[in-house]
């Protein structure tokens, strides 16, 4: 049984303690939040589980083997690292932290104190995108030529960073996952729209390596909540829509040839396209979130590196945010990774 204390109960840090609490493998025994209602609420709903606003009660406690960090992005550094120092193996939301000197930081930190440290990449949990994965690797879809992503919706707004920073690690881990590798270079572009300190939208684009270009949308500031990738191959072609009830994934069965006869007018050959079927696949229906805190307990019990989504992978993550947002400050400048 692995004992996990939670910190932050805001957006995300009550589903993990429902999800804790719930598998036969762990137990959520403590709380940490420094709002009193929202830790009202927890102990309402969790009727055995303590709760604290020092989230140093936890950190402390030698019964918790394992601490999940919910809390703002701007304390995951410091508190992973108390963590990490206190003994606890650390499941931290994304991003693993604001710079990649810190991720880098606490990626060597973990190696020292032989602890798991795994950041809550959860899409790479989630079958549809596992489908993608796939598709790809098998060759089904042939030589990838480019992917695009969009995230956007009205809102919810945040104030201590910007769209980019909350919406593209999604995306970005997604890519990563999908070609094996971070982007070699990228460019974006972002904007303020509604006057406040933080751009609100934010277009970025990424080339993987073999010449794989990703475009990435992300908004607070749309008409519609969408979540949507397109992968186009020269063989087939795939999309993931999680808000699709017909089921997430298509597989189109359309690609482009080339003609081998000889045309005067129209030179050495010409372009077809050529259609056939759509494929839905049957993807069975899961809770990304719950399978995410499987593997990270597995890792614990088993003191193995999460490989889907271990420190190298978060700070892969940073490093391109971190690029992206100095290209955005020079208005669009390609920057080398």
């Amino acid at each position: 049984m692995v004992n996990v204390g939670v910190i932050g109960c805001g957006h995300w840090g009550p589903n993990h303690v429902r999800i804790f609490s719930h598998l036969a493998r762990s137990r959520a025994v403590m709380a940490a939040d420094l709002d009193e209602q929202r830790l009202k609420a927890i102990k309402q709903t969790f009727l055995n589980i303590r709760t604290t606003k020092r989230y140093q009660d936890i950190l402390e406690d030698p019964d918790i083997d394992a601490v999940c960090v919910a809390a703002p992005t701007q304390c995951h550094f410091s508190i992973t690292q108390e963590a990490l120092r206190a003994g606890k193996h650390v499941l931290c939301e994304k991003p693993l932290a604001e710079t990649a000197e810190k991720c880098r930081i606490l990626r060597d930190l973990a190696q020292e104190q032989d602890r798991v440290l795994m950041v809550g990449h959860i899409f790479i949990f989630n079958r549809g995108i596992r489908q993608l994965k796939t598709y790809i690797d098998s060759g089904e879809i042939g030589r990838v030529h480019y992917a695009y992503a969009l995230r956007t919706n009205l809102g919810p707004f945040r104030y201590d960073v910007n769209a980019l920073w909350d919406l593209a690690p999604h995306d970005i881990a997604i890519f990563n996952y999908l070609f094996d590798h971070r982007p070699v270079n990228v460019s974006g572009r972002g904007q303020r729209c509604l006057g406040t300190a933080q751009e609100d939208l934010a277009f970025a684009t990424l080339q993987y390596p073999e010449q794989v270009m990703v475009h990435v949308h992300v908004s607070w500031l749309d008409p519609k909540k969408v979540r949507q990738i397109t992968i186009v191959g020269d063989k087939k072609m795939a999309t993931w829509d999680d808000l699709d009830p017909a089921g997430p994934i298509k597989l189109y069965d359309k690609h482009v040839e080339k003609t081998e006869t000889y045309y005067e007018t129209y030179g050495e050959f010409q372009l077809l396209s050529r259609e056939g079927s759509v494929l839905i696949p049957h993807i069975g229906m899961n809770e990304p979130l719950k399978e995410q805190a499987e593997y990270f307990l597995d890792c614990v019990e088993h003191r193995k590196d999460p490989l889907f989504a271990n420190a190298q992978k978060g700070l892969e993550v940073v490093e391109t945010l971190e690029a992206v947002q100095r290209s955005m400050d020079e208005e669009g400048a390609c920057v080398y990774l």
